[in-house]
């Protein structure tokens, strides 16, 4: 099945990986499949803060996206914590990248910073997290002039580890209501809360702050020493498809339904299904009301069928572009 414009899983978006250049047909085929939303990773800081090639990257990009309809979702730099004088150079580039491209959403890792455990360490922390708040605060007309939403995620360890202050979904949310702008809003990770806690409960506690989720699925902390054949051991933040961890995403998908906030896919390469299964699977877990009948003559759910038409209307697609090219040779 091929969504429509209308259909509400438009909500759906899937993610370049970082390091990836998203090439025409790579999103043709994502638009395809039914994804309203591409997230693309912008170059690293460094990059940002030379405007005149950051501008060259940002121009190749939306060139790019104007191949189709897909509306963009912006990853600023995971390194990225405002609040010092480089840092809000790349941040001010970063704007303007995402001002170029069009970009809706700028995601950003708030408070990516060690949790200290008291004396100097924790005085420090103070005085950093207040650096990284003013900076913030005082883009937030940058931002509203734009018409772009910064969305600030909480993150996760992606290996055991030490605690970090963006860990709490909590503290992201109060950081967001502190900012207290239509244009910042909270990215929830559904993905990084199930290892910091309980993806359902954070949800709950959160949902008016969110204006992105990103979506994937894991084993959650793996304190009882989980494995599973194909996996790393180890690594906390795998990225798996949704269905394929722990998550339980038939509690959590009620209120994802009731939402309006996209859902930006984000499963890692060497677990991720072509982007048509990918987008079946994921709307019939997560928007579609199981409670719904079956329209007569709906047919059910045959990923196989559209996934060979979408192949071979590309197919022809790029044998006419070709045999036009020849013609005007």
């Amino acid at each position: 099945m091929v969504l429509t414009d209308g259909d509400p899983d438009r909500r759906l978006g899937l993610n370049v990986p970082a390091s990836w250049w998203p090439t025409a047909p790579m999103l043709k085929g994502f638009e395809a499949a039914g994804f309203g939303w591409v997230q693309v990773h912008s170059p690293p800081a460094a990059m940002l803060r030379d405007r005149a090639r950051a501008g060259r990257h940002a121009a190749a990009l939306r060139t790019t996206l104007e191949t189709g309809a897909l509306r963009l979702v912006l990853h600023g730099p995971d390194d990225l914590v405002a609040g010092t004088r480089d840092a809000d150079r790349a941040l001010d580039g970063l704007l303007d990248y995402a001002a170029a491209t069009g970009a809706e959403h700028v995601v950003y890792h708030g408070a990516n910073l060690p949790v200290a455990d008291g004396g100097g360490a924790a005085a420090r922390l103070h005085d950093r997290l207040a650096a990284e708040e003013e900076s913030l605060q005082a883009r937030i007309g940058r931002l509203e002039a734009l018409g772009v939403t910064l969305a600030v995620e909480n993150l996760a360890p992606v290996w055991p580890g030490p605690p970090r202050m963006c860990h709490s979904p909590a503290f992201i949310a109060a950081l967001v209501t502190r900012l207290d702008s239509p244009r910042v809003g909270m990215l929830l990770d559904l993905g990084h809360a199930a290892i910091t806690g309980d993806a359902r409960a954070a949800l709950d506690a959160v949902a008016a702050r969110v204006t992105l989720f990103h979506v994937h699925d894991n084993l959650g902390d793996r304190h009882d020493g989980t494995v599973a054949p194909g996996l790393d051991p180890l690594r906390l933040d795998l990225h798996l498809p949704p269905g394929s961890g722990r998550i339980d995403w038939a509690g959590i998908a009620p209120a994802l339904r009731v939402h309006d906030a996209p859902l930006v896919l984000e499963v890692h390469p060497p677990h991720r299904p072509e982007p048509l299964s990918l987008a079946e699977v994921t709307a019939e877990l997560l928007l579609r009301d199981p409670a719904r009948a079956a329209a007569p003559g709906e047919p059910s759910p045959t990923p196989l069928a559209p996934a060979r038409a979408v192949r071979e209307d590309m197919r022809r697609a790029v044998s006419a572009a070709r045999s036009t090219r020849r013609a005007r040779g």
